[in-house]
């Protein structure tokens, strides 16, 4: 049975099916192959109870959020601003490809979003400021993963529905990581431009009275990040409904602006519909695969089969990584969170481990499968922005950014508490 479901996963995937339907059709396969009932005849029943899940209303609304700031501008000033702000240290604007992902990830919950916008506001200031081509991309394409990573994540979220564990102690568990992961990639751009001057291109001086004029620009995303976080862990609100004041404030900072028009509310709602339709169908597909999985015995065969190899606690955590590495180049990682955490989470349960820590776990592997070719989403996302030169030269760009990655997973490993202290010590359901 679990060859079988090896074998037509990796088939679709090798004909290039849709995500969506690569989960859809597995499950009916299976169902068909190794249930005597008709499973089938459950998925709309399925279909309608997740859609009707409250927790999935967070989703389009954090992707219209960060959609608002991107079409008003505030992004770009946002950029600017923080190019400032780092410009001291070698390799700035690198660094502010750091800095402003981290920043746009706070309030778009999405990683391809936060790589497309800090692409188009950072590559024609690559051009004239000189900076090589790898490194810089590197860092774009990199920095961009703490869109999945840095509250409010949408994958997150799915991980929080597959697993039934709070997305608000995932939000506390993930925000320790997320700061460490964010200065280990400023690190590694500091120390290689150290190394190789050449890389750091060309230094802008940036006086005192600059950065403080700049200053207006960095604290409407902080305080719309503030605002969304600090409801949820104040029991004001729950993750949806920050979610909701998350928009009503991008909207009144739109109009602050005055780049409230029918337009941009137009384009905003678009990309709104496309980004919230693919999460949502590859979502409903994955819930129903859970369920032919749990229906047809697989997952408690796999925890079996697991559970008797005998393997430590700690050898069976690094062939799960070992695994989700391989698989995150070939498969999309939303599509490989939703289709396998139904398999491991229970089988990390067993072994003693926290779902919670796995899930930030989880979301560093997701992670390192948007870096990783052939089929790394942040990387095609920079090179078609980009639009010229080599897709190589990206590839080459983030190996160092995923080595701070791997570093990132062995110090959650090493130390769980990392995590784990957070969520422990501050009261949240």
């Amino acid at each position: 049975m679990l060859s079988v479901t090896v074998i037509l996963l990796l088939g679709l995937l090798a004909l290039s099916v849709t995500a969506a339907a690569s989960v859809g059709i597995l499950g009916i396969a299976l169902a068909e192959l190794y249930s005597p009932l008709s499973l089938i005849n459950a998925l709309g029943e399925l279909a309608w109870g997740t859609s009707a899940e409250f927790l999935l209303v967070a989703i389009p609304l954090y992707v219209l959020m960060g959609e608002l700031l991107v079409s008003s501008g505030v992004a770009g000033k946002m950029y600017g601003a923080v190019s400032k702000w780092v410009s001291w240290l070698p390799g700035g604007l690198m660094n502010a490809n750091i800095g402003a992902s981290a920043l746009f990830a706070a309030t778009s919950g999405s990683s391809v979003a936060t790589a497309a916008t800090i692409s188009t506001l950072a590559l024609p200031e690559q051009r004239k400021s000189g900076y090589g081509a790898p490194l810089f991309l590197g860092s774009i394409a990199a920095g961009g993963t703490l869109g999945i990573l840095i509250p409010p994540s949408i994958n997150m979220i799915v991980f929080a529905l597959i697993a039934n564990v709070s997305v608000p102690k995932l939000y506390l568990a993930a925000t320790v990581p997320a700061l460490i992961l964010t200065s280990l990639f400023v690190l590694l751009i500091v120390c290689a431009c150290l190394i190789r001057p050449s890389l750091a291109g060309v230094r802008v001086s940036v006086t005192r009275q600059e950065r403080i004029q700049s200053l207006p620009h960095l604290l409407p995303p902080l305080a719309i990040f503030g605002l969304v976080i600090g409801v949820i862990y104040g029991g004001i609100a729950t993750a949806s409904e920050s979610a909701a004041l998350g928009v009503i404030a991008a909207l009144a900072l739109a109009g602050y602006k005055g780049a409230l028009t029918t337009r941009m509310l137009r384009q905003a709602f678009e990309a709104t519909m496309r980004t919230t339709g693919m999460i949502v169908l590859i979502t409903l597909s994955a819930f129903f695969l859970n369920f032919v999985l749990a229906s047809i015995g697989l997952t408690t065969a796999l925890v079996d089969f697991v559970t008797g190899l005998s393997l430590s606690p700690m050898g069976t955590m690094l062939a799960i990584i070992l695994f989700y590495l391989i698989l995150g180049c070939f498969m999309d990682t939303l599509a490989m969170l939703v289709t396998t955490a139904p398999l491991t989470v229970p089988i990390v349960i067993a072994m003693g481990f926290d779902p919670v820590w796995f899930g930030v776990v989880m979301i560093l592997l997701c992670e390192m499968g948007q870096l990783t070719p052939p089929f790394g989403m942040n990387l095609f996302v920079v090179q078609s922005i980009r639009a010229e030169g080599k897709f190589i030269d990206v590839v080459y760009g983030i190996l160092p950014f995923c080595l701070a990655l791997l570093l990132m997973l062995a110090l959650m490993l090493m130390f769980p508490d990392l995590a784990l202290w957070l969520p422990f010590h501050v009261a949240v359901s």
